[in-house]
């Protein structure tokens, strides 16, 4: 998925601009360990050995998925464009839509953000813990070990698999993670004829929603093993964030939004958050409860 997604970036950078791009493929700890993110990193696992070799300058750029970045700004790296958004929603795939999977059916994902957003939408579920990419998840479910697995529609229409779709989860029955269907092309801050080139494709309302989203998670010091959702969109020239924290469990969840201007984008991200931690959204992040 990695290699498609970047292909398509030099692609598009090659018809915007002219400049050719070579590929240059980077294994990452996230690649290559079978433990789950938060026993080995985060999410930073993935963007590390990229991040290593902009700075070594073995790299021009960088593309990574934004929902893998960790929110900190890191030294001598630019966020240099975020081009437009492909759809942010999570799918379910398998034989049937969720509502109509079996008592007890087993359903797998890598995220804790969906663990505790699938318990709350049926708590009969066996949520099992799975690693690998996309191929390797589906192969699961067609060989019945797993009933289904959920994963990002977008990582799923990149490789050409929205047949395994049964069901696409809108945000009100599951939350995104803040940036999912987002990319996000990081160069050296100090390569200004650079972050020129990546800026021309850069979509100002993918930006600001995903400052939004983003935001949500640097201020609550959420990472990969929090069950933290959000999404931002643009309505009628307002800028919509809603954000979710969710008990481990499924039993709690504390769902809030709030709008803006898209200019306002870190403000409203920064306020929600606040609003979250008000009606504690850190003691729900806190809890490690057993599944009901």
């Amino acid at each position: 998925m990695a290699m498609t997604q970047s292909q398509q970036v030099a692609d598009a950078l090659t018809q915007r601009t002219g400049h050719v791009v070579e590929l240059v493929g980077v294994t990452t700890e996230g690649d290559v360990s079978k433990a789950m993110l938060a026993q080995i990193g985060g999410t930073g696992v993935f963007v590390n050995a990229l991040r290593e070799r902009l700075l070594d300058g073995e790299v021009d750029f960088a593309v990574h998925s934004l929902k893998d970045l960790p929110t900190a700004e890191p030294a001598g790296i630019a966020l240099a464009a975020t081009p437009h958004r492909d759809d942010p929603r999570d799918a379910l795939c398998g034989p049937s839509k969720l509502a109509d999977l079996p008592a007890g059916a087993r359903v797998g994902t890598g995220s804790p953000r969906r663990v505790a957003q699938l318990r709350a939408l049926r708590p009969d579920l066996e949520v099992v813990p799975i690693r690998g990419n996309a191929d390797t998840r589906l192969k699961k479910v067609t060989g019945g070990e797993l009933d289904a697995v959920v994963l990002a529609y977008a990582g799923l229409r990149r490789i050409g698999r929205l047949d395994d779709v049964a069901e696409v989860f809108e945000p009100d029955q599951m939350l995104p993670a803040p940036g999912q269907g987002s990319l996000a092309l990081e160069c050296a801050a100090a390569r200004d004829d650079l972050r020129e080139v990546l800026g021309t494709l850069d979509d100002p309302v993918t930006r600001a929603a995903v400052t939004a989203e983003r935001t949500v998670l640097a201020v609550l010091e959420a990472g990969c093993s929090a069950p933290v959702g959000a999404y931002a969109a643009e309505v009628e020239q307002k800028l919509r964030l809603t954000a979710s924290v969710v008990a481990h469990d499924g039993s709690r969840q504390i769902r809030l939004s709030a709008s803006g201007h898209p200019s306002q984008a870190e403000r409203i991200g920064r306020e929600l958050a606040a609003a979250l931690l008000a009606q504690g959204a850190d003691q729900l992040m806190g809890e490690r409860n057993e599944p009901r």
